[in-house]
C-alpha cells in the first residue's frame, strides 16, 4: 500500500506545487514509485510544472465518469523514470466532485506505487478537506515570512481533525544571506514557534525558477541537493537538513553576503 501525502499550505504563493514536483522526483531518485495528484481543481498547474501538459488524454475527471480506467489516465515524466502523475481537469463543477470518488480512483492504481503525493489547494475551503480526507500523512510548506508562518500555524491545528500518521513542515524559499544577519526570520525561530517536526529547507535558488520556464524537476543546484535530503528525510527518517547559511559564514562567507546584495 502506498504512502498518501498531502502536501499543503495555508497560503498561495509559497512554492506548494513546485516543492510538491520536486519531492515527487527526489523520492523516484532514491527508487520509490511516486504517482503525483494534484488536486486544486481549476487552478491546477503541477503538470505545467513538470512540462508534461501537451502529453495528456485523459484526466482524473475521465477515470471518474468512467470514459477510461485510472490506469490509462497515468503520465509518465520525461525525466525521472519511477514519477508519474495522474492529471487532473482545468474547469468543472466542483460540488460534483467528493473525496470518496477520488479516493476509489487511488485505490485503483495505489498499489503500482510507494507514494502517493498529493498537491492540496491552499488556504481551508472544500479542497483542503477533501485532499485531506485521502491522505495519512502530511507536509505544510511555508516560507519565512509571518503571514505565511501563521497561515501555516493554522493549518497544523486544522490537520489535527484527520488524524494524521504523520505531520511535518517544510521551509521553502530561505535566503542564507539574510538570516544569518538577522534580516529573515531563522529556522530554529520557525520551528519553536509551529511546533512540529522538520521535514527540510529550500533555500531561494535560480535554478528553479528556470526550470519553471522549460518544465520538470530541478537536476543540479542548491535545491537539488535540498530536495534530496527531504526525501530522506521522508523515506528513512533522515534528520539532515539543507543549511543555507553555510556558504555565507566566515570571511569568504561575508564576501558572498555582499555580492549577493548586489545582483
Amino acid at each position: 500500500m502506498a504512502r498518501r501525502i498531502v502536501i499543503t499550505s495555508g497560503k498561495g504563493g509559497v512554492g506548494k506545487t513546485t516543492l510538491c514536483a520536486n519531492i515527487g522526483g527526489a523520492l523516484s531518485r532514491l527508487g520509490a514509485k511516486v504517482l503525483l495528484l494534484d488536486l486544486d481543481f481549476g487552478l491546477n498547474n503541477l503538470d505545467v510544472v513538470l512540462g508534461v501538459e501537451s502529453k495528456i488524454v485523459y484526466d482524473i475527471l475521465d477515470v471518474i465518469t468512467g470514459k477510461c480506467r485510472a490506469k490509462q489516465a497515468l503520465i509518465a515524466d520525461d525525466k525521472c523514470d519511477k514519477l508519474y502523475i495522474l492529471p487532473t481537469f482545468h474547469t468543472f463543477n466542483l460540488n460534483n466532485i467528493d473525496y470518496e470518488q477520488i479516493d476509489k480512483v487511488i485505490n485503483e492504481v495505489e498499489y503500482l506505487f510507494d507514494y502517493v503525493i498529493i498537491d492540496c489547494p491552499a488556504g481551508m475551503d472544500n479542497g483542503f478537506a477533501r485532499a485531506c480526507s485521502i491522505a495519512k500523512e502530511a507536509i505544510v510548506v511555508t516560507t519565512p515570512h509571518i503571514s505565511a508562518i501563521r497561515d501555516a500555524d493554522k493549518i497544523l491545528s486544522m490537520l489535527s481533525y484527520y488524524k494524521m500518521n504523520s505531520v511535518g513542515v517544510v521551509i521553502n524559499r530561505v535566503r542564507g544571506d539574510l538570516t544569518i544577519t538577522g534580516e529573515m526570520i531563522d529556522i530554529d525561530t520557525i520551528v519553536d514557534f509551529l511546533h512540529t517536526k522538520i521535514y527540510g529547507v529550500v533555500p531561494e535558488d535560480d535554478d528553479i525558477s528556470r526550470n519553471l520556464l522549460m518544465g520538470g524537476v530541478v537536476e543540479s543546484g542548491e535545491a537539488f541537493e535540498a530536495y534530496n535530503l527531504i526525501a530522506k528525510a521522508i523515506d528513512h527518517g533522515s534528520e539532515v537538513i539543507y543549511d543555507c547559511e553555510k556558504k555565507y559564514k566566515g570571511f569568504w562567507g561575508s564576501i558572498r553576503r555582499k555580492i549577493k546584495r548586489t545582483v
